[in-house]
């Protein structure tokens, strides 16, 4: 495809792309996080995603409680973005190593990044006192809890100022620090 053609082909393949790979991620993260599942935006995201997640679940089942089927489905998602951007942007042949591996850097990015701006948007909404019975803070709550809580113990509130999302966005981000580079190594290690 020409330059010409290629960039507003590319930025609509990752667009459409990447909010479906984020609600899939979102569905995912929200079952394993036991969040409330009678949520308005729980099910608006269970009617998006549940077609080819109901097909997948028939071939590889669950394992305990981490919904392998909507790994997969990322991971599949992510793999063929990557290839039609690849292929837009004039590629030539690419081995399928380097895409999975590509693509699983990606979706641990999405992960940390979708915990991260979760606490943020929390934080920010607490300044202003929500309402407990919005749906979005519900959500927020029921995802950003498990990786707050054990902050709460380390940090506890020192006068009404709760600083365990600090520790927590600064945790995230060390680990991100260290999990990503490796990835990354490997994969330009499989491309060469």
């Amino acid at each position: 495809m020409s330059g010409y053609l290629a960039d507003p082909a590319v930025f609509v393949v990752n667009v459409l792309f990447s909010l479906y790979i984020l609600a899939v991620m979102l569905r995912f993260l929200f079952q394993l996080v036991e969040a409330d599942f009678y949520n308005p935006i729980s099910q608006a995201l269970v009617k998006i995603t549940h077609p080819p997640l109901r097909l997948l679940r028939r071939f590889i089942p669950a394992i305990g409680r981490v919904d392998t089927a909507s790994l997969v489905f990322m991971l599949l998602l992510q793999v063929l973005a990557d290839y039609l951007v690849y292929l837009l942007q004039g590629g030539g042949r690419v081995a399928i190593g380097v895409l999975v591996a590509s693509a699983l850097i990606q979706l641990v990015n999405l992960a940390f990044n979708v915990f991260i701006y979760a606490i943020i948007i929390q934080a920010v909404m607490s300044w202003i006192n929500p309402d407990p019975y919005n749906p979005v803070y519900a959500l927020l709550t029921d995802l950003t809890e498990p990786v707050l809580r054990p902050c709460r113990r380390l940090i506890p509130a020192l006068g009404g100022l709760d600083l365990s999302p600090l520790l927590a966005l600064v945790g995230l981000q060390v680990l991100k620090m260290l999990i990503l580079p490796p990835l990354q190594k490997l994969v330009l290690m499989l491309a060469f």
